[in-house]
């Protein structure tokens, strides 16, 4: 492809999201932000004064986007110490504790996890505060309200996480967890909210024969597991407003810049593209880990689209232009560059220690994003 920004015939702009040039949803914390949350623990600043330095620095990272010509905007994950826990904690019978086995990346350790100690809910909203806020402040840009699948509540821990009083068998657990999840969707579209994202990180982890043979080794019941996860997000995004988009991205692990699994999406390509009714995919594909495209040609030709995760949000090292160029005609090779975007791999903090690159680092990132995909698709 050449350097030129002038679209290829057929390939229109996107009324709907995601966006030509789209992210995953997180955001290296700013100082000021970092310092209040550590102050916050330590006792120093109450709950109102981190609210407010919150709410300062949200706004402020929705105006960033929009500057940088962003169609979408996210809060940042700035309210959150992680991507999935401070979430599902919020729903009954789910908690967050610290294991004397931690959970371990490439390189990094993980001091906490999650258990099921009794049934699971969605009582009490959650997030939606987070999200209003969020729709309240963006000018130009369409709000993004990021959540972990509901797959999260089950991959790490599993049975043995699980409380067999509450739960004697594993189908009323799953049951429930959707049921949870269905609800908090819901609650979310009541809100405003048409761009909701499932961070579906362990499908991506059954790709990998070392996640699956630890899977086994503990006792799981591995055969259909990929089934049930897919069932689960279809039972919580059933009855979503017909304007609502649900993306899903998948990611290989993203902790400090680590990282856990390897594999290509070929064992998990036909089901997630054509049983799972996801509207778009967010797919990690910024190393040789994530293998090739070529299990994109399950995707359905049509309406659904994967926005390329070739960029990596693990390093500050900016890509360029030409490569970008290179990788997305090489995916067009087994899909329709009309059903293609581009992003980064995956979030820049997906806790709040965020990765191993500065601020403005991302941000050049994400302007080369937008200015790449004007080049290719001739609008973002």
């Amino acid at each position: 492809m050449s350097s030129a920004a002038v679209a290829p015939p057929g390939v229109s702009m996107r009324t709907s999201p995601p966006f030509r040039a789209d992210h995953v949803g997180s955001l290296l914390r700013p100082k000021r932000l970092a310092a209040a949350r550590l102050a916050r623990k330590a006792g120093t600043l109450d709950a109102a004064g981190l609210r407010a330095i919150e709410d300062a620095c949200i706004i402020e990272a929705i105006a960033r986007q929009e500057e940088i010509g962003l169609r979408a905007a996210t809060d940042g994950e700035y309210r959150r110490a992680y991507w999935h826990y401070d979430f599902v904690s919020g729903l009954d019978g789910v908690e967050i504790y610290e294991p004397e086995q931690k959970i371990a990346f490439k390189g990094a350790v993980l001091p906490h996890a999650l258990r099921v100690s009794g049934k699971i809910r969605y009582r009490q909203p959650v997030m939606i505060d987070d999200f209003r806020f969020l729709a309240g402040h963006v000018k130009t840009a369409m709000p993004k309200q990021t959540i972990p699948s509901p797959s999260v509540v089950h991959f790490r821990g599993g049975r043995g996480a699980i409380d067999r009083a509450a739960y004697p068998e594993l189908e009323g657990f799953f049951a429930d967890l959707g049921e949870a999840y269905r609800g908090a969707v819901q609650g979310f579209a009541a809100a405003g909210c048409r761009y909701l994202q499932l961070d579906e990180v362990y499908i991506a982890y059954l790709c990998d024969p070392e996640q699956v043979a630890g899977l086994k080794a503990r006792g799981e019941h591995v055969e259909g597991l990929l089934d049930i996860y897919a069932d689960l997000i279809n039972h919580a995004i059933a009855g979503r407003p017909a304007d609502m988009t649900i993306s899903m991205h998948l990611c290989r692990g993203n902790f400090r810049s680590t990282w856990v699994a390897s594999g290509g999406y070929e064992p998990v390509a036909e089901v997630l593209f054509n049983k799972i009714n996801a509207d778009a995919y967010f797919m990690e594909y910024d190393t040789d880990r994530a293998g090739g495209f070529e299990p994109l040609r399950f995707v359905p030709r049509g309406n659904k689209i994967v926005v390329l995760g070739i960029m990596t949000s693990k390093t500050g090292a900016l890509e360029t232009k030409d490569e970008l160029k290179r990788r997305i005609e090489a995916a067009s090779k087994y899909l329709p560059l009309e059903q293609l975007a581009l992003s980064p791999q995956c979030g820049f903090a997906s806790t709040e220690e965020g990765n191993l690159l500065t601020e403005e680092q991302q941000w050049a990132k994400l302007r080369l994003c937008v200015e790449v995909a004007r080049d290719v698709w001739g609008s973002v």
